[in-house]
């Protein structure tokens, strides 16, 4: 049996919780068409944050990256995003403890939990392109 045989395969999956009194809340302050509009928008600003995370996180550019993480924390807890939100700030408090390793496994996770957060309120709102 050849080494490559007994590599195992490990499936990470990240559950996330949408925060209901966050976006209902959104709603009743600011209407449907202006509280869809909003979503829509934040949806795709943290779109772009993760991946201008993930980049950072490449390049090594750990001040950007803390900056971008902290944004995160910021945006996905105004939506009701916790889980998104609790992993962006682990991300910068990894890059403040200046542990390389520890900043890649949480970049990973937020990837993850990004995706995942970005789904479920897409479809929960049921949002069209």
């Amino acid at each position: 049996m050849n080494v490559v045989d007994k590599i195992i395969t490990l499936e990470q999956t990240e559950s996330v919780r949408l925060d209901p009194d966050r976006l209902n809340s959104l709603y009743c302050q600011l209407g449907d068409t202006s509280a869809l509009d909003v979503l829509c928008r934040t949806v795709e600003e943290l779109a772009l944050r993760l991946s201008n995370c993930e980049r950072f996180w490449r390049q090594r550019d750990w001040a950007d990256l803390r900056k971008c993480a902290r944004s995160l924390v910021a945006i996905s807890d105004q939506v009701g995003m916790t889980a998104l939100a609790r992993v962006a700030g682990d991300v910068a408090h990894s890059v403040d403890a200046g542990d390389a390793v520890a900043t890649g496994a949480t970049v990973g996770r937020l990837i993850r939990v990004g995706e995942r957060s970005l789904t479920a309120v897409w479809d929960q709102q049921d949002l069209s392109v």
